[in-house]
């Protein structure tokens, strides 16, 4: 790892230790742990762009816009948006150079995603991450069919790859099955 990644990651850690809720740095560390499963040859772009995924998601809640897809959706690009400047700042503090903040801007804005390989690999990392590590409470508040719904959003969003990693997950029994009934549903209307 070069300096100038050991710095940034510190750099985007600190950043994420600011949260309230403390989940901000677990939440970018696992990031970071399922990306070097997934794809252990990951350029730094990559890595730094995983771990800053979220970065200080808290600072723009979503409780500050109206109800709604819409809202929800302008939340999540006004939210891409703050999570490129903070971590190019982080990057250019670090020594990074205006080439690779672009591209770790452009990652964590999901530009070209299903195009870009690298914006692809990052949305299957955070898809898998939710699957290892959120899904399960989550599913324990829903019943099976928005569960499945869901599911199958995040399907959708992942490449071949990325299915067969969350295939080779140690899944508790009910989220495995859903899994499967939501890929099965998938695969069907392909």
């Amino acid at each position: 790892m070069t300096d100038q990644l050991c710095k940034a990651l510190a750099g985007i850690d600190a950043a994420n230790a600011k949260d309230p809720s403390g989940k901000a740095q677990i939440y970018g560390q696992r990031m970071s742990k399922v990306l070097t499963s997934f794809m252990p040859e990951a350029p730094e772009v990559l890595k730094i762009a995983a771990r800053a995924q979220h970065i200080e998601r808290w600072v723009i809640p979503r409780a500050s816009y109206d109800e709604g897809r819409i809202a929800y959706l302008k939340w999540r690009k006004d939210l891409q948006q703050h999570h490129a400047r903070r971590t190019g700042e982080i990057m250019r503090a670090a020594g990074y150079n205006d080439e690779s903040i672009g591209q770790v801007s452009a990652l964590l804005r999901k530009e070209q995603l299903k195009a870009n390989p690298l914006t692809q690999a990052l949305e299957d990392v955070a898809c898998l991450v939710f699957l290892e590590y959120e899904a399960p409470e989550f599913i324990a508040l829903h019943e099976d069919d928005k569960v499945r719904d869901i599911l199958a959003k995040t399907a959708k969003k992942m490449s071949g790859r990325g299915l067969e990693a969350a295939g080779r997950l140690a899944l508790d029994g009910r989220l495995a099955k859903l899994l499967r009934e939501a890929l099965s549903q998938t695969n069907g209307s392909n």
